[in-house]
C-alpha cells in the first residue's frame, strides 16, 4: 500500500497516437484521479474521451510517460492485474454480461482471482443487496432492464475489490428517473466505499449534479 500521497490514479505526461493515424490523440498531457471523487471527463467528440479511459484501464499503452495506480506503474502490470484495481464499465452493459444467472455473474470473477470458496456466497449476496439486485439472483441477466444490467457489471466488478471505476457514458439509454437513480448510486458508492468515479459523459445535467469536478478534453 503507498502513502496517502500516492493513493491515486496519476496520468504523468503521457502521449499516444493510433497506428496509421496522423496527428497524436495526446502530447504530453497530466491528469490525477482521487480515490472518494467522481471526475466527469468531458471533451468534443474525437478529443480522445475514450482514448484517455482505455490507456487508465491498460486496453492501450502510451507511447510516453505513464499511468501509475496508487504508485504502481502500469507498464509492469498486465491487463488483468491492472482490472483489479481499475474496474472498466462499457457504455453498452451487454458487452460485460456473458453468465446465466445474476449470482453467477458477480461470482465469476470471484472464482477466477481465487477467493476462498467458502467466502463467495456471502460476498456475492453483499454487493446483490448493496446494488437493489437480491430478488433477481437467479434471474438470466438478460431480462434485467438496462439500468440493471448496468447495476449488475457494478456490482460484479467491484466485488473484485476495484478502488476506482471507469465508466464509459453510463446514462446513455436511461431516463429522467433512471439516470437521477444512478446518479445517486455513485454518490453512495464514492462515500459509503471510497471509490474513484471516473466517468465520461455528455450529459451536461447529469454532471453538475453529481460530479466533484469536469475534466475537459481537447487537442
Amino acid at each position: 500500500m503507498g502513502t496517502l500521497e500516492s493513493l491515486m490514479i496519476n496520468v504523468e505526461n503521457i502521449a499516444y497516437k493510433y497506428p496509421k493515424s496522423g496527428e497524436p490523440v495526446f502530447s504530453d498531457f497530466s491528469a490525477q484521479f482521487a480515490p472518494g471523487e467522481i471526475t466527469a471527463v468531458t471533451g468534443k467528440n474525437g478529443s480522445g474521451k475514450t482514448t484517455l479511459t482505455k490507456l487508465l484501464a491498460g486496453i492501450i499503452r502510451p507511447s510516453a510517460g505513464r499511468v501509475t495506480i496508487d504508485g504502481l506503474d502500469t507498464a509492469g502490470m498486465n491487463l488483468f492485474e491492472i482490472g483489479q484495481r481499475i474496474g472498466y464499465v462499457f457504455q453498452n452493459p451487454n458487452r460485460q454480461l456473458f453468465c446465466d444467472t445474476v449470482f453467477n455473474e458477480v461470482a465469476y470473477g470471484l472464482h477466477n482471482i481465487g477467493m476462498d470458496e467458502t467466502a463467495v456466497p456471502q460476498t456475492v449476496e453483499n454487493y446483490l443487496e448493496f446494488f437493489g439486485l437480491s430478488r433477481y439472483r437467479s434471474m438470466f441477466p438478460g431480462k434485467l432492464s438496462l439500468g440493471e444490467k448496468q447495476r449488475l457489471v457494478l456490482a460484479a466488478v467491484l466485488a473484485l475489490g476495484t478502488d476506482y471505476l471507469v465508466l464509459d457514458e453510463p446514462t446513455g439509454g436511461l431516463d429522467v428517473r433512471r439516470r437521477r437513480e444512478f446518479g445517486d448510486m455513485l454518490v453512495n458508492l464514492r462515500y459509503e466505499l471510497d471509490r474513484g468515479i471516473i466517468l465520461v459523459s455528455h450529459d451536461a445535467g447529469f454532471i453538475t449534479r453529481y460530479a466533484d469536478r469536469e475534466l475537459v478534453i481537447g487537442r
